[in-house]
């Protein structure tokens, strides 16, 4: 069984973000399962497959799963964890509340995973893997993944809420949370291209709509004709949940999203300010351009993220939702090992 050293768990954001970075990722690696599960992709990509038949927009938000769990204490799955008596998990996050969906579909490709290989696959190179097919399956670039993560054994919707990042995130704010993770300019303004697939909520954007940093007024960088649309996809009254496309092609991953925020049509404040801010404006004229140069740029950025690790102890769950179950004698060891590794982080 695959077991890693644990890290203390960090309460201060900056502390525990420092911890993912340190972490050595040597363990992960192109074909780890060529042996225990040598069909593991295969079966993962059969899966994706079908969700794209059987509704499409699933896509789209399988592929995000890889940023709302890697940020979070590393690539471990923490954000599949159902809440329990004893645990709040990430799922009702704030960033993630009425926003990330189709975790059925992970639970598909486990069960299929589960039944060609049990107990072999974790739930967080699942993730890593449906991310890539979701990207490849609707037109983007294709790549080989590095695997060997294990699963976390708790969530922390506190944590969650601490490091994501609002859609009212300004370029500014962004640039300084992924240098956090060694994650370059570049890195962001590509990884944000995931929002070249997929839609958002009317909630994300009503500030922008009617009270743009208090003024009361729309945000002046949204192009007049595509203000008018989003206003009639949400009025005031509108329900929050109500979705719009979060750019012209949105069943297509394409450089189209940079397209649409050179020309003032960027959904998200978060997606907009890419373009207004000059730090990152080259970078989206640059992806705008040339498609090659964007898809060359996310696989990197796709690869360097979700190669976070926390260095906390982990296993391979069964069920994507729950930590496997254990006798309380192993519970108690855990413990024991927990307290000793904390004692030997802190005289590094």
């Amino acid at each position: 069984m695959r077991y890693m050293s644990m890290g203390m768990r960090m309460v201060m954001m900056v502390p525990m973000m420092f911890l993912v970075q340190m972490v050595a990722t040597s363990d992960l690696r192109p074909g780890f399962y060529s042996t225990t599960c040598p069909n593991a992709e295969v079966i993962v990509r059969d899966v994706m497959k079908k969700a794209l038949v059987m509704e499409p927009r699933s896509l789209a938000s399988v592929m995000r799963f890889q940023f709302h769990d890697c940020f979070v204490n590393g690539c471990d799955a923490s954000m599949l964890l159902d809440d329990t008596p004893s645990m709040v998990g990430e799922k009702l996050a704030l960033s993630n509340i009425n926003s990330l969906r189709s975790f059925e579909v992970v639970d598909q490709v486990k069960e299929a995973l589960e039944n060609a290989c049990p107990g072999v696959v974790s739930c967080a190179d699942i993730i890593i893997m449906a991310s890539r097919d979701a990207v490849a399956l609707t037109g983007g670039p294709d790549w080989e993944v590095r695997l060997g993560r294990l699963d976390s054994m708790s969530a922390s919707q506190e944590d969650s809420n601490d490091i994501m990042p609002s859609p009212r995130a300004n370029a500014s704010a962004l640039i300084d949370l992924f240098q956090k993770y060694n994650l370059t300019v570049k890195d962001l303004v590509a990884l944000s291209g995931s929002h070249s697939i997929g839609q958002g909520r009317c909630f994300s954007i009503m500030f922008r709509l009617y009270n743009q940093s208090g003024t009361g007024r729309p945000d002046p960088a949204i192009d007049s004709g595509y203000r008018e649309e989003l206003e009639k996809l949400c009025p005031l009254d509108v329900d929050q949940n109500v979705t719009g496309n979060l750019d012209f092609t949105p069943l297509l991953f394409d450089n189209q999203y940079f397209k649409d925020l050179v020309a003032g049509r960027g959904f998200l404040n978060s997606d907009q300010t890419l373009f207004t801010f000059p730090q990152t404006r080259e970078f989206v004229r640059l992806f705008s351009r040339n498609q090659d140069d964007f898809f060359k740029a996310f696989v990197e950025g796709m690869l360097k993220m979700g190669d976070l690790q926390s260095g906390r102890p982990g296993e391979v769950r069964t069920n994507c939702r729950v930590v496997n179950a254990r006798p309380a004698h192993l519970l108690f060891e855990s413990q024991h090992n927990l307290l000793s590794n904390n004692k030997s982080i802190y005289s590094i």
